[in-house]
C-alpha cells in the first residue's frame, strides 16, 4: 500500500526550520506513512503560499488500471496565533473532483449527496471537525464542429475546509490534532466519489457513484 509522503512550501513555510512550531511538525509527520488503498496514489505538491504561516499540501488520485478515476488535493494550514473564523489554530482544504455518468449527473440530489460524503467520511472515521464550509460544483460539457463524436460529459467538483478538533482531553498550544485520521477520511471520500465499494472505512453501508465511463487514462 502507499504510504503518504508531502511536502513543505519554501521559506516561513518549511517545517524543518527552526522557527517552525513543534506542533505544526508533529502534524505534519501525522501525514506521512499513513497506509492507503493501492488504489490512492498519494505524492507532494508545493502548498499554496499567504494563506497561513505555515502550510502543507498532498495531492492525490484514485486510479485502476491505470485509469484516473477521481483527484483532489488536501492542504493543512497552522497559524500559532489562531485564526477566528477556523476557531483554532489549525485548518484543513481539500479540492476533489470526478467524473460522472449522465444519470448520476441528472440527479437534482447531488451536490447536496456529495456534501454528506464529506461530513460522513469524517464521521464513520469518527474524527472530530468543526466549522465545515465549501461548495459542491457540477459542470456539463457538450461537444461541437470537430469534437461532435465525443459524448457530453459532467464533472463534479467538492471545495471544501474544515477544522480538527483537538482529541478530548487536550489542551494549549503543545496539542496537536489527528492529521493522520483526517487524512484517511480524506481518501475515503476520494474513493467514494471515484465509484470504489467500501474498503478498509468502518462504515460499510455507504452509497458510492457508480464506476464512471471513459475515465482518464493515465
Amino acid at each position: 500500500m502507499a504510504a503518504a509522503q508531502g511536502h513543505l512550501s519554501d521559506g516561513p513555510d518549511d517545517a524543518g526550520g527552526e522557527d517552525t512550531p513543534s506542533v505544526f511538525r508533529q502534524a505534519v509527520a501525522g501525514l506521512q506513512g499513513v497506509r492507503l488503498r493501492p488504489e490512492i496514489e498519494l505524492d507532494a505538491t508545493p502548498p499554496p503560499q499567504r494563506l497561513a504561516p505555515y502550510s502543507y499540501a498532498l495531492e492525490a488520485a484514485v486510479v485502476v488500471d491505470d485509469e484516473e478515476l477521481a483527484d483532489g488535493r488536501l492542504i493543512l494550514l497552522h497559524d500559532p496565533a489562531g485564526h477566528e473564523a477556523w476557531g483554532g489554530t489549525f485548518r484543513l482544504v481539500t479540492l476533489v473532483h470526478a467524473e460522472l455518468e449522465p444519470e448520476m449527473a441528472a440527479d437534482p440530489l447531488l451536490p447536496e449527496v456529495c456534501w454528506t460524503w464529506l461530513t460522513g467520511a469524517l464521521e464513520a472515521r469518527r474524527v472530530p471537525y468543526a466549522a465545515p464550509s465549501g461548495t459542491v460544483t457540477r459542470a456539463s460539457s457538450h461537444y461541437f464542429g470537430g469534437l461532435r463524436e465525443r459524448e457530453p460529459s459532467t464533472r463534479i467538483e467538492i471545495r471544501a475546509s474544515w477544522s480538527p478538533v483537538l482529541p478530548t482531553g487536550s489542551a494549549g498550544q503543545g496539542a496537536v490534532p489527528d492529521t493522520a485520521a483526517h487524512l484517511s477520511a480524506w481518501c475515503d471520500l476520494l474513493c467514494q466519489i471515484a465509484g470504489l465499494p467500501p474498503g478498509g472505512a468502518p462504515e460499510a453501508g455507504i452509497v458510492t457513484l457508480p464506476q464512471r465511463r471513459g475515465p482518464h487514462s493515465r
